[in-house]
């Protein structure tokens, strides 16, 4: 689906990749309503706009909250008067710790966000994607949703269970206008961690210290720009980042020794 003249949602819009991904859009001569818990952060995106502001809509909105999620489609009608596109890009971290001392209640923030909240959106705007003429639905799992993280094995089973998602959307919107895109991201220079509210040790969010050892960051911009790019040409998946790509072959051909050189880069981190 080519950006121009649609109206695409885009969550996590008010900063990080999110916020590059509502950028880029409007450079592509979309509209976008940029959705995000953090007003403050959405009004910043909305200012980095410029001249191309105009074509913003920001909703302030816990993508957890099935009820204010399933208010979204209305008011993105009501400001754009269609819908034709949806991003989720709006995602956390655990707390780097291993799992058997990871507390429910940050086990479950994850995945009401990570999962539930992609599971929401979806279920809210579908109804309204399927009867456009062109329509796409892109999901960003992560590099830790087909690999292994120590640390971060909570966060990785929401990010594989996006993944599953959106593969099996992808299978069963076949005979209609909706495609479907998953995107697979390596390290990417954003403050995740920060906005995440955890700490991790050194500051380091689990795929940026998964990857530093021998591949520099991806910035948030340049992932935008790939991700636009495959919903454009309609990817059915896409990796980001020279350690995704990687990684992910690595992940499929040797599985045992990829999740063991992943580990013996996170075990000081965990100890």
């Amino acid at each position: 689906m080519k950006a121009a003249g649609k109206t695409v949602a885009v969550t996590g819009g008010a900063n990080g990749i999110g916020r590059e991904l509502v950028l880029d859009l409007l450079a592509r001569g979309a509209r976008v309503a940029a959705l995000d818990l953090s007003a403050e952060g959405l009004e910043d995106t909305r200012r980095l706009a410029g001249d191309k502001a105009d074509r913003v809509s920001t909703h302030v909105v816990n993508l957890a909250e099935v009820e204010a999620v399933e208010a979204l489609p209305a008011e993105i009608l009501a400001a754009h008067g269609q819908v034709d596109g949806l991003v989720n890009c709006a995602g956390i971290i655990q707390p780097f710790v291993r799992f058997a001392e990871l507390e429910r209640a940050a086990m479950e923030r994850v995945m009401d966000v990570n999962f539930w909240g992609v599971v929401n959106t979806i279920q809210a705007f579908l109804p309204h994607l399927v009867k456009r003429p062109v329509a796409h639905i892109v999901n960003v799992s992560s590099m830790g949703g087909f690999l292994p993280v120590p640390g971060q094995t909570l966060y990785g089973a929401s990010k594989a269970a996006v993944r599953l998602l959106t593969e099996g959307l992808h299978a069963e919107l076949t005979e209609t206008p909706v495609s479907v895109t998953v995107v697979f991201p390596g390290a990417i220079a954003t403050n995740i961690t920060a906005n995440s509210g955890v700490s991790t040790p050194g500051g380091k969010d689990a795929e940026a210290a998964a990857s530093e050892s021998k591949f520099s960051m991806t910035s948030p911009s340049d992932a935008a720009r790939i991700i636009i790019d495959a919903m454009e040409r309609d990817a059915y998946r896409v990796t980001v980042g020279k350690d995704a790509t990687m990684m992910d072959r690595m992940a499929r051909w040797m599985p045992v020794r990829s999740a063991k050189l992943i580990y013996s880069k996170m075990k000081d981190l965990l100890d």
